[in-house]
């Protein structure tokens, strides 16, 4: 079996199932909570060697990941004993602004530039929150890019961040400054990987 950070086949095989499944149900646009992140870090890791199989599918802060610290950069992620109220906050601060997003763009609506540039600074936004939290012990990244492109799925663009290898362009300095709380470096990040999956 491959290990879980190994461009491997089958990491790149539990990926694709994942968005397929993504691609599925956005049109049911049911509400995201954390326990759907929860299940892809799960399905992320099927079938691959972790460094700590008892990481597999759970926050840092629960039971035996209380003392779990990651740091990126010069950043920490949010402390073992915040992780759980932070995750608390970060959905319901998502399906705020999901609800709000819903109604101004229900599924048989063209999408507006206006419309195109809210959906961008959610993907930006959710992406960010959670790398700033980082709240699994491994394999945050990859979570981040999967909640970003749930999120472009929902509103029927194409899930335009690669999944792995992690994407270049300025999307590791982003990602950094996203542990400092700044989404908004995120947003052309965003907007120039959207626009060259669309020229391609």
């Amino acid at each position: 079996m491959a290990d879980w950070d190994e461009n491997s086949e089958k990491l790149s095989g539990n990926l694709e199932h994942i968005l397929r499944a993504l691609r599925k149900e956005s049109h049911r646009r049911q509400l995201p909570t954390v326990e759907d992140a929860r299940q892809w870090q799960h399905d992320i890791m099927d079938g691959l060697v972790p460094e700590e199989p008892h990481y597999v599918g759970r926050f840092r802060g629960e039971a035996g990941l209380e003392d779990i610290a990651v740091i990126i950069g010069s950043y920490y992620g949010s402390h073992p004993d915040d992780v759980a109220e932070e995750l608390n906050k970060f959905e319901r601060k998502l399906q705020q602004i999901i609800i709000a997003l819903d109604q101004r763009i229900p599924p048989d609506k063209m999408v507006t530039a206006s419309d195109l540039a809210d959906i961008l600074d959610l993907c930006a936004w959710v992406h960010s929150e959670w790398v700033r939290i980082h709240p699994f012990a491994n394999g945050n990244g990859r979570t981040a890019r999967l909640w970003a492109n749930a999120m472009a799925l929902r509103y029927r663009l194409p899930p335009f961040i690669r999944l792995r290898p992690r994407p270049d362009g300025g999307y590791g300095d982003a990602a950094e400054k996203a542990m400092s709380g700044d989404w908004q470096s995120s947003v052309p990040i965003f907007q120039q990987m959207l626009a060259e999956l669309i020229e391609s």
